[in-house]
């Protein structure tokens, strides 16, 4: 089942059922009216919303064109937006670029921080930010949860599971070191991220859901080019189901909350030789190709992004069709800079 977000109709927009092949969409009013809604009452509303998104594709039910520019993010604001670290490699590699080893604990501890969840930004939004910052983006599966028992075990908590979607975690690199040397975590560097047109349930990608992990390739492009072509099943160390329980160790989980699962990161034999255009699979951020750069060449070459940048994150299934829909941000400068 696919699920989406207008921005119509308030604060948390219109909730409406899209067919399969992401052409139609259908509003549920009568179901729920938004998706937050929905998530509260999944027990109830889940089969009602099935029937629509049958009916939807077999063409039986009357519909409106989807046009994925007027969706928000499938959740407008949630109640919990928790990013995780759990591709090692690209942690390796930050450590690696500046000579430091990794701690034993981060293979079996998740590293995770908690992000902004009062506003998001929408699948093809402009994301406003100063290049003084660092733009970066991060391209990232996510999933959003039911409730969560806290001390919920990692089988536990992937079946508490209910959707899937995309994200455009936006970084700003230069204000990381400065947050971070304070010893309390990462705010004014982590801005509103970005989700997909289309969250969709774990049924709905079929064999790529296994190991509550999707195993497929997250498409990235940078400015029209392709820059990304990681498999999000890949060296994953830590999979949904422990990503829910750690949040969840020493709290409960709402419905609505979201799990992010950090940059999706392939591990390659190093910059030039893995670039996409000789078959490697490319990076999911810019901070990637920069630390490739530092390692390699001892400084990075590659800029972070400038007003008018553009980066496009996608996902396909086996078949060569859209899953989520696209994210399709660019970068502009806040308003008197």
């Amino acid at each position: 089942m696919k699920l989406a977000t207008l921005k119509a109709g308030g604060r948390d927009g219109t909730l409406v059922v899209v067919s399969r092949d992401l052409a139609r969409c259908r509003a549920v009013p009568a179901i729920a009216r938004t998706l937050q809604a929905a998530l509260d009452n999944w027990g109830e509303v889940e089969p009602q919303l099935r029937q629509v998104y049958e009916a939807l594709n077999s063409g039986a039910l009357e519909s409106e064109t989807f046009d994925a520019a007027e969706c928000h993010s499938p959740l407008p604001r949630a109640y919990q937006w928790a990013d995780g670290s759990a591709y090692i490699n690209h942690v390796e590699l930050v450590r690696k670029a500046r000579n430091a080893e990794v701690p034993a604990s981060f293979y079996t501890d998740p590293l995770m921080y908690q992000g902004g969840s009062d506003s998001f930004v929408g699948p093809r939004d402009t994301v406003v930010a100063d290049p003084a910052w660092g733009i970066d983006f991060e391209a990232e599966v996510a999933v959003v949860t039911g409730d969560v028992p806290m001390g919920a075990t990692p089988e536990q908590a992937a079946a508490a599971i209910r959707l899937v979607m995309l994200v455009n975690d936006v970084s700003l690199r230069n204000l990381i070191p400065g947050e971070l040397a304070k010893g309390f975590g990462f705010f004014q560097s982590k801005p509103a991220s970005a989700f997909s047109p289309v969250a969709v349930t774990p049924d709905e990608l079929g064999d790529a859901w296994r190991g509550a992990k999707v195993h497929l390739p997250l498409l990235v492009e940078l400015n029209g080019k392709p820059f990304g072509k990681p498999n999000a099943g890949v060296d994953m160390t830590f999979d949904f189901g422990q990503l829910v329980a750690h949040v969840a160790r020493t709290r409960e989980l709402e419905a609505g909350s979201i799990i992010g699962s950090g940059t999706v990161s392939n591990k390659q034999g190093g910059l030039w030789g893995s670039s996409i255009d000789n078959g490697g699979v490319g990076y999911c951020c810019l901070a990637e190709v920069r630390m490739y750069e530092t390692i390699e060449q001892g400084k990075p070459v590659t800029p972070f992004m400038q007003p008018g940048d553009r980066v496009r994150i996608e996902m396909k299934d086996a078949a060569g069709n859209s899953i989520f829909g696209v994210i399709d941000n660019t970068v502009a400068l806040p308003k008197g800079a």
